[in-house]
């Protein structure tokens, strides 16, 4: 575990010389082409406008596992449903927090408004959010916010973080790259099945977490040209949930990376970090990812680690509109005192979580923990003179930036728990 010296705040006295020649946050580096292939550069991106009108027009939203609704087609369902479940899970919510609305998906994977009212099949007597996005005839798992998108499952979960700045692109859509990418990743995931057999290197069954993403990729790069092209980049960060072939069974752990979005596993009893990726770059503000343009792929540039974990262990997921705001030691005093406030009162108030105490289950104290550490790292990301890990990676390379980072954030938290039976 790091120190928490290591990551002191700057000196007041530092702070006052930066604010006097500060530079506002820029929206995060396409990958672009001249870089890679010496080509003509690109027109850079417009700075980043603070807006704190609209800021506040844009609430958090939290949730357990993302939705699947019944009658979601059987392809994307676990094959050998009657086969034995796997000794572990997850017990997950999700909290997210998008700075600007996030682009509605385009045509064919969200049909729009049938244009009568009298219309038999008219949609127009439901929102946008309650049209479920498709692809290939099947709902896209996961949850977009802003350009960031997350999928919570009872053996996985994962966040991607979009690039932005495809937003500024003609037919630039990094949302839609991001979800598409979680959702066939977990459709992946879904056919190989989470349990284990005695020998797992001839096992069938072994997952592979890096051909997943490999697939994924490649999917999404034909769902995204044909019938019209949509441009984008995305990072991918996902723990897939299995377990040992030990008897008793251990639970086992398979995070796959690219990029800086980034999973933690913590142990909160004892605050102790049992692992954390490693952040992944180009340049400054340009993490490796996967998509247009992009000379990263999968199978050249993911990285997959397995970690045997214990019961009770929470596994994090989250985008850098966390890290870029509070440091690694601020990360685990959040979750510690969120899980030791939630064991301690026995959940909270029916206010915070919309159901009485009773009522409460363990993914609603894991929703509770990703919306406390949300609330943290959104505090930081609006005020333009805090002190944050993003402003210290902007002083190491030269520049003067001052503030927190100003960006989707999103937040999965899951704790591992033994099925009973």
């Amino acid at each position: 575990m790091v120190s928490p010296l290591a990551h002191q705040r700057i000196p007041p006295s530092l702070s006052s010389l930066l604010r006097s020649h500060t530079l506002r946050p820029q929206p995060r580096s396409l990958v672009p082409l001249s870089r890679i292939y010496n080509l003509s550069p690109r027109v850079s991106s417009p700075p980043q406008t603070r807006c704190l009108s609209d800021r506040r027009k844009q609430e958090p939203r939290v949730g357990t596992t993302t939705p699947i609704p019944e009658d979601l087609s059987s392809s994307t369902s676990p094959p050998n449903s009657s086969q034995k479940k796997p000794p572990f899970y997850f017990e997950a919510g999700y909290a997210l927090f998008a700075k600007r609305p996030s682009r509605p998906f385009p045509p064919p994977f969200l049909s729009p408004p049938s244009g009568s009212f009298s219309e038999p099949l008219s949609t127009h007597d439901r929102s946008r959010d309650r049209r479920m996005p498709t692809v290939d005839g099947e709902m896209i798992r996961g949850v977009t916010n802003g350009d960031d998108a997350v999928v919570v499952e009872e053996n996985w979960v994962g966040a991607n973080d979009g690039v932005g700045a495809w937003a500024t692109k003609e037919r630039g859509h990094a949302a839609l790259w991001s979800r598409l990418i979680l959702h066939f990743w977990a459709q992946e995931a879904s056919k190989c099945g989470s349990s284990k057999s005695p020998s797992p290197s001839t096992s069938p069954n072994e997952p592979n977490p890096i051909t997943f993403l490999q697939t994924a990729y490649e999917k999404t790069q034909t769902a995204t040209t044909s019938p019209n092209p949509w441009y984008g980049t995305t990072t991918f960060c996902a723990a897939l949930l299995s377990s040992t072939p030990t008897s008793p069974p251990h639970p086992l752990l398979y995070i796959t990376q690219l990029g800086d979005s980034q999973i933690l596993v913590l142990r909160p009893s004892t605050g102790e970090i049992l692992y954390k990726t490693t952040e992944q770059w180009h340049w400054f503000d340009c993490p490796r990812q996967l998509g247009t343009n992009s000379p990263d792929t999968p199978s050249q540039n993911a990285v997959c680690d397995t970690l045997e974990i214990e019961e009770d262990d929470i596994v994090l997921a989250m985008t850098d509109g966390v890290i870029d705001n509070l440091w690694e030691h601020e990360v685990v005093e959040n979750v510690c005192q969120s899980v030791k406030k939630w064991q301690e009162e026995g959940g909270v108030g029916e206010k915070e979580m919309g159901k009485e105490k009773s009522e409460q289950t363990y993914a609603d104290g894991m929703r509770f923990v990703a919306q406390e550490l949300l609330n943290a790292a959104r505090k930081i990301a609006e005020d333009p003179f805090a002190e944050s890990p993003y402003m210290e990676k902007a002083i190491d390379e030269g520049l003067s930036i001052e503030g927190g980072k100003l960006d989707d954030i999103s937040v999965v938290a899951a704790q591992c728990k033994r099925r009973k039976g």
